[in-house]
This record gives structure tokens, sequence and C-alpha cells, in this order.
């Protein structure tokens, strides 16, 4: 057999030999050369990705030696001169922007192509992300101080009044994250987001911020799934819809807003509807403290847990292991996916940043200090 079939078409040798002329074998040839360049393809845009990550996730310039030395202590083992030319190539394609002995930083269309990019790899990032989320947040109940994680979704100027009436109907009836959000006005900035020209933005509290708040009180969370939950008089009934944390690279609820699959704003109205929620498990140990902490962070505005289950008892028809309990929070989205239901375009982004809980402001005020922006000219005319 030819040494360049060995290994590319594993049932060559039940072909007749006949069938093995010199053109099968320029033409095997040359798929095994295809092959090896799409390996080398899929390894240089992997590479260029943790570039990418990592000048990302530093939010300032960086340099060529900052950027390997962080890749390494990830796990990447790229020379300084190996992650310059990387960075050359990211310079022509318009990711990044070269400053000179700043380094460089990320551009908007580097952003995009991070998202983009890859995404057989980040199949999962949704349940590491939550983790990694969870971990950095740092608000305290106890002392009313700390960051949260925060959604973040846009919407044009003009249609921002409509769409604050439609949230406040969902935190009306308890079907939001808390009472809690934050309003972005052009060239504002929440967290590392920064609103653009003609935009507004609003920052929902995300539910990962419930995992935040019992790791830091050493109870340890298992986010399973999100999903549309069906409420019926104004009671869960069950999941309609799931979506497992380790098996998405987008949130869940993004998914069932972008599909017009929510009827949230129903739900509000009415008390039967589909909602976005998520399940979590929690050791039946900490069920007392998982208790006392809801209710606390509820008092605070970062309420948002709707059913606590009995320890290895079924939630919702929904088993847990022996030694665990269920747990459903409300979609950090649900006021948004009203929104959109109302038929107000909107672009949003789940647990995207990071926000100080002090920034924070209960969602009567969001009119107001839209009012007040408008009259000083900030975002648009008054009405």
């Amino acid at each position: 057999m030819p040494e360049n079939l060995t290994g590319n078409v594993v049932h060559v040798n039940l072909w007749p030999r006949r069938l093995i002329s010199p053109t099968t074998e320029a033409w095997t040839g040359n798929t095994r050369m295809q092959l090896e360049l799409t390996k080398r393809d899929i390894r240089t845009r992997r590479r260029m990705a943790a570039i990418l990550r990592v000048l990302k996730e530093a939010r300032r310039p960086l340099g060529g030696e900052r950027i390997a030395e962080s890749l390494r202590l990830s796990g990447t083992d790229l020379s300084e001169r190996t992650v310059r030319n990387y960075l050359a190539e990211a310079d022509s394609l318009g990711w990044t922007e070269n400053l000179g002995r700043r380094g460089r930083r990320l551009t908007a269309l580097g952003r995009r192509e991070l998202t983009e990019a890859m995404a057989v790899d980040k199949v999962g990032y949704v349940a590491a992300r939550v983790d990694e989320l969870s971990y950095q947040m740092t608000f305290n109940p106890e002392t009313k101080r700390g960051t949260v994680i925060l959604n973040v979704s846009t919407m044009a100027s003009e249609d921002a009044p409509r769409a604050l009436e439609q949230m406040a109907d969902v935190y009306a009836a308890e079907l939001g994250m808390g009472r809690l959000a934050v309003l972005g006005l052009p060239g504002d900035t929440l967290g590392d987001f920064k609103v653009p020209d003609g935009l507004v933005a609003v920052g929902t509290l995300c539910s990962v911020s419930i995992n935040g708040i019992f790791l830091h009180a050493n109870i340890a969370t298992t986010s399973r799934f999100g999903g549309l939950l069906e409420l019926e008089d104004r009671t869960p009934k069950r999941f309609t819809q799931i979506i497992h944390y380790d098996g998405t690279s987008l949130d869940p609820l993004e998914i069932f807003i972008r599909g017009h699959m929510t009827s949230v704003g129903e739900a509000a109205r009415t008390g039967s509807g589909l909602l976005g929620a998520s399940f979590r498990e929690v050791p039946s140990i900490a069920l007392p403290e998982v208790e006392r902490l809801s209710n606390l962070s509820a008092r605070l505005g970062v309420g948002g847990v709707l059913a606590v289950g009995r320890p290895d008892q079924p939630l919702l028809d929904i088993p847990v292991p022996m030694g665990r309990a269920g747990l459903i929070v409300c979609g950090g989205l649900n006021p948004i996916a009203a929104m959109v239901e109302s038929g107000i375009p909107s672009s949003s982004s789940a647990m995207h940043t990071l926000c100080e809980y002090g920034e924070l402001v209960d969602y009567t005020q969001l009119p107001r200090l839209l009012r007040t922006a408008r009259r000083e000219g900030r975002c648009g005319s008054a009405r």
C-alpha cells in the first residue's frame, strides 16, 4: 500500500489493487497535504485566539513579552518572537492596534473575532464562565459591598422609554433577578463595556451572582442548565426546554430570546407564560444557610430564587444526586425578553461584566434617570 495512504483512509485495505492508480495516489497525497494545512490552520487560530483573549482580559495595552508570559501561565508556550509575529498579523487584520512602546490593545473587531472564532473549542464555555465570574465577584450581603455580575443589553435611544416600561412590569411581578439595575448612556462605561453613540444600555443582574454569594459563604454550587420555565397561576410548573451549560457556547436565555421562545411579558401580566430560569444544585447540608442568604439577598434587591428543593428529592421532576438539593433561579435577562417580545430590537450579552453593587439603583428609578439625561441632552431629545 502506498505510504501516503496510511492512516488517512482507514478502509483502503478493502480496495482492489487495480483501483490504486497513480491518479488515486496523487489525489490522496493532496488530500493528506490539505489535512495537514487544516491542522496547522486550526493550531494557528487557537494560538491567535489565546493571544486576543490575553489582551481582552488585561483591559490595557500589553507588549509581546507580557503576552508570552501570560500565555505560559495558562499552558501555551510561545516565544516572544512568535507572539510578535502573531500580533503583526492581528494588526493587519484589524484585530489589534499597535500603540508603539505601550504595546497592543484589542479593537472592537478583535473582540468580535474572539467571540465568534473556534466555536467547537467554546463548547462548555458557559459553564467555565459561570465558575470564573462566581470566583471574581466580591459582593457580600452582610456588608452590602462588593461587585456583582451584570448582563448588558443595548437598544436605540428612542426605544429606551418604552423598553423601560416593559422591563418594569417584569420586575414588579418579581420575575427578574432582584430589583436592581444600572442605566448606561452614550459614552458611559458599564464595567468594561462602553456604550456606543445613539444607544442606551441597561445592566441587569445576572443570576450567576447567586453562585458568587454562595461561593463566598463556602457553599459549592453546581449550575446544571438554563431553560424555559412554564409558569401557571404564578407558580412554577415545569421546564419545557433545557440547555446544559457544559454543552453550549452561548447563554441559554440568549438563545431563547433570539428564537422568540419566551412569553415573559404575558407571564408578568397574567401569571402564566414561559420565562427564562436556571437549575442549580447545592449540598443538602447547606440548605439552612442557602435559604438565609437567599432571603437576605432578596431584601437587598439581589433576589431571584424561585424555588428550593428538598434533600435528595426531584424539583419540578428534575432529579438530583444523593446529598444534594435543587434550586431554581430567575433568568437575569427576563426583563429584556419582555422588551424584545414587545417588538423593541435589542442586543444582549449575558454574564458580561462585573459592577460595584453601590452603582445599581432600583428599577423604578431608571425612567427618571433617562428623563434627566434627555433634558440634559445626553441621550436624544426630551419627550
